[in-house]
């Protein structure tokens, strides 16, 4: 099994910053990508930035050059650093990984989720 664990969540005020974390955990052989996505409530849930094993990334429009995401592979954790934010930020952040494990003796790749982490933007 695999476990994610979210933190860094919190209210903050328009132009102001949070770094979200999420650790990997569990029977991991590597892992490929992992992500952050994002719902506000009454919407669909949305994704904000991806980066794959090589490191390279990919953001929303929405948050380019405001969000910068990245891993620590030493550490299985995936980080969401979060600039100048706006109240159209605000939502339930989740974390997603998608990694290698080993089910009945065969390698597989799964994707996981984190529990979500709330982020609140007050103007």
């Amino acid at each position: 099994q695999v476990q994610l664990v979210e933190s860094g969540g919190g209210l903050v005020q328009a132009g102001g910053s949070l770094t979200l974390s999420c650790a990997a955990s569990g029977s991991i052989f590597s892992i490929n990508h992992m992500g952050w996505y994002r719902q506000a409530p009454g919407k669909e849930r949305e994704l904000v930035a991806t980066i794959t094993s090589g490191s390279s990334t990919n953001y929303a429009d929405s948050v380019k050059g405001r969000f910068t995401i990245s891993r620590d592979n030493a550490k299985n954790t995936v980080y969401l650093r979060m600039n100048s934010l706006k109240p159209e930020d605000t939502a339930v952040y989740y974390c997603n990984v998608n990694c290698n494990v080993k089910i009945l003796n065969t390698m597989s790749a799964r994707n996981y989720w984190g529990q979500g982490t709330q982020v609140t933007v007050s103007s």
